[in-house]
């Protein structure tokens, strides 16, 4: 959120923690024996790395963004060693104006009659549908089997975040790879916070979980930048066991911010079998947005 100042607090602290992260080596600069008072790269180092004015980026680290240019933001990008999300990010966070995609509709429109027709003609994958702050919208049989009663919970608490960090029973579903998981989600989070910052109801859903979960707001406070698009789950199934399967998070062209999130397993294996007797023995319903 940008403040009356002028200054962007969380791109501030933002960028100091990315050169926090570097040292002399990791940039190719001699090590010259002292003792650093503060870990990483001095504001100097950088500055002449990434070819602009001490100055200059000193207020672009204060959070200041004005009147800086598209070119500068890659140039301290590269000096900082971004991935292409936080590269990304840096540059939505500077220039939320200029956001290449637009924000999203306050009131989402029906669920297309094609996209029911996609969940429902997918009856061995499991497969969502979310909105901008990951609620899960509309989903399939088997997507309720493997991973919740989604009918059974009230909207408001049907966001992946919701679920990975208040909900019990789907924390209990990720076993050992819930913190890196939760890691993920926030990291994702901050990708669509950037990429949507005119979205007042995504705003509002992040607010509502850094109140509400201690850990949630300390993943939210380390600043982790990364978009999600594939991913691996090894989850703990109480009737099915252990089953493994790869998520793809696919865009939805014809209906942003909305995505397709299907699951597979490996042909052959026995979670791909686990997964048909789910479908086979499910009685959980499937939904088409509500």
């Amino acid at each position: 959120m940008h403040h009356d100042t002028g200054k962007d607090r969380e791109l501030a602290a933002f960028l100091r923690s990315r050169r926090a992260r570097l040292g002399p080596a990791d940039v190719g600069l001699p090590a010259s024996g002292e003792r650093r008072r503060v870990p990483g790269l001095r504001r100097e180092e950088l500055a002449a790395l990434a070819g602009v004015s001490i100055a200059h980026y000193t207020r672009l680290e204060q959070g200041n963004a004005r009147n800086v240019s598209a070119a500068v933001l890659d140039a301290v990008a590269r000096a900082l060693r971004l991935t292409e999300d936080e590269r990304l990010y840096l540059h939505r966070r500077a220039h939320p104006g200029l956001d290449p995609e637009p924000a999203p509709v306050q009131e989402a429109p029906a669920l297309r009659q094609g996209l029911r027709q996609l969940l429902a003609s997918l009856e061995t994958v499991p497969a969502l549908i979310l909105d901008s702050d990951t609620t899960v919208v509309a989903w399939n049989r088997l997507g309720a089997a493997l991973f919740a009663d989604f009918a059974a919970i009230p909207r408001e608490r049907r966001s992946v975040s919701h679920l990975l960090f208040l909900d019990a029973g789907f924390r209990r579903l990720h076993g050992a790879n819930l913190p890196r998981v939760a890691r993920e989600a926030v990291a994702h989070l901050r990708t669509l916070a950037a990429r949507y910052p005119r979205d007042a109801e995504l705003a509002a859903h992040i607010a509502r979980m850094r109140a509400a979960s201690a850990e949630f707001d300390g993943l939210w406070n380390a600043l982790h930048v990364r978009g999600v698009t594939h991913r691996a789950y090894r989850l703990e199934h109480p009737q099915a066991g252990v089953i493994e399967v790869h998520g793809e998070l696919l865009p939805l062209p014809d209906d942003p911010p909305l995505r397709l999130d299907v699951f597979t397993a490996a042909p052959g294996s026995p979670s791909q079998a686990a997964l048909r007797r789910l479908a086979a023995t499910s009685t959980r319903r499937a939904a088409d947005g509500c």
